[in-house]
């Protein structure tokens, strides 16, 4: 049975139409959420896009939190739904304490687009299990708020847990912290990334392929999921 991968969309939300095609391309069947309706239909995973949901006001990712799709993708995802933030969709995640730290202003105040190399560091997640541990991955980054940011103490703990998943390489586009450009929650459903792994799934459109790894990444571990 094909797995069915909710893509929701804020207002404001850029790239929802990339991410479900993402989704398509990986083999599963893209689900549209929307971010007044709390409903999930039944979907077995779910992905938050990037963009300036609800305009970026307050802080980014803020008033989405408080959407009603958000309350049920907590729930769900604290029952070990895979959920997986781009960009705004990470600030998101930290907004829901989903995830710990914050995404703040670039360090140099300008807006950074470009493709990034990462290094995978985490392949035990549910977003990164097809990558090996090392891997070297061309994504792109677009981002002005994306520098991740922690207290010491917080940062610590992430390294010793293995829980940073990606880190920046040939340069950090943005002062994140560590160099840090995803992370994922102690059960590994749950990963936030800046960069844009869906911008890179085609030869067509995108620097590499290697984005496509986190989407079937999500289809691998939910066949070895228990039922």
């Amino acid at each position: 049975m094909t797995a069915r991968v909710g893509v929701v969309t804020f207002p404001g939300s850029l790239d929802d139409g990339d991410a479900a095609r993402a989704v398509r391309i990986a083999g599963a069947e893209p689900v549209r959420l929307w971010h007044g309706d709390p409903a999930l239909h039944g979907v077995d995973a779910v992905v938050l896009p990037g963009g300036f949901s609800y305009g970026d006001y307050l802080r980014c990712g803020a008033i989405a939190r408080f959407a009603p799709v958000m309350e049920s993708i907590v729930d769900a995802a604290r029952g070990g739904l895979p959920v997986l933030g781009i960009c705004n969709g990470f600030q998101i995640l930290c907004e829901a304490h989903l995830l710990p730290g914050a995404l703040t202003r670039n360090q140099h105040l300008h807006f950074r687009n470009r493709d990034q190399v990462l290094r995978i560091e985490t392949v035990g997640t549910a977003w990164t299990n097809a990558f090996q541990p090392g891997q070297e991955v061309l994504i792109p980054v677009k981002n002005g708020e994306g520098c991740y940011v922690a207290d010491a103490a917080t940062l610590d703990q992430l390294e010793a847990e293995g829980r940073v998943v990606a880190r920046y390489l040939g340069g950090n586009p943005n002062g994140s912290q560590r160099d840090i450009a995803a992370i994922t929650n102690e059960a590994g459903n749950v990963v936030g990334i800046m960069p844009h792994p869906e911008h890179a799934v085609e030869e067509l459109t995108g620097p590499s392929l290697d984005g496509l790894g986190f989407f079937t990444s999500a289809l691998k571990h939910l066949v070895g999921a228990p039922a």
